[in-house]
């Protein structure tokens, strides 16, 4: 079962992989960077205090809180757990898949940037319910991010999937967290 596992895991990273479209290079190079994010994680911030006022504070200590445990436990318990080298550094895959720009570290399952991203995308989902095409251009923007891990040959797809759904986990957990506590402090929230 494993080993039919990682064959779709090889097929799917062919298929995304190292398919000729290099004018896509740049575009999967900035959907992967980190500081090119920052003016929407300032926007985001923003929507908290618009939404929460003074109180903005604590939806943004939680959402700190969740992408501290979804990187934390993709970094330092899941790829040092499983050992699992990122296809840019499997010798049996060198030849096949095209690394665009650097490889990162040994280890790649799970992808932080999707755990990151997709806890990111859980939480904001969850507190932006009215906004049905905000919360659809959050949630595309953590699959971009996603997909281009792929792309760029440093994480398989299960590493990807697996990512998002650590985030996920993590995402809707710390909101659960964030509507106790603002229960507990006399606020209602939905």
């Amino acid at each position: 079962m494993i080993e039919f596992i990682k064959s779709i895991d090889i097929m799917l990273l062919d298929l995304i992989n190292g398919t000729g479209r290099p004018f896509l290079d740049p575009i999967m190079i900035f959907l992967s960077g980190k500081f090119v994010w920052i003016p929407l994680y300032l926007y985001l911030i923003f929507l908290l205090y618009e939404k929460y006022g003074k109180r903005f504070w604590v939806p943004l200590l939680f959402i700190l809180i969740s992408l501290t445990l979804s990187d934390q436990f993709t970094s330092s318990f899941m790829k040092p757990y499983f050992q699992r080298l990122r296809p840019c550094l499997d010798e049996n895959l060198r030849i096949v898949i095209e690394v665009v720009k650097g490889c990162g570290g040994k280890y790649g399952f799970a992808s932080s940037h999707a755990a990151n991203t997709m806890g990111l995308s859980v939480f904001y989902l969850m507190i932006l319910k009215k906004k049905k095409i905000l919360c659809y251009a959050i949630f595309t923007w953590s699959l971009l991010v996603g997909y281009s891990r792929t792309y760029l040959g440093v994480h398989y797809p299960g590493d990807v999937i697996v990512g998002f759904l650590v985030g996920a986990f993590f995402g809707y957990f710390c909101y659960q967290l964030n509507r106790f506590v603002f229960n507990r402090l006399g606020y209602f929230i939905t």
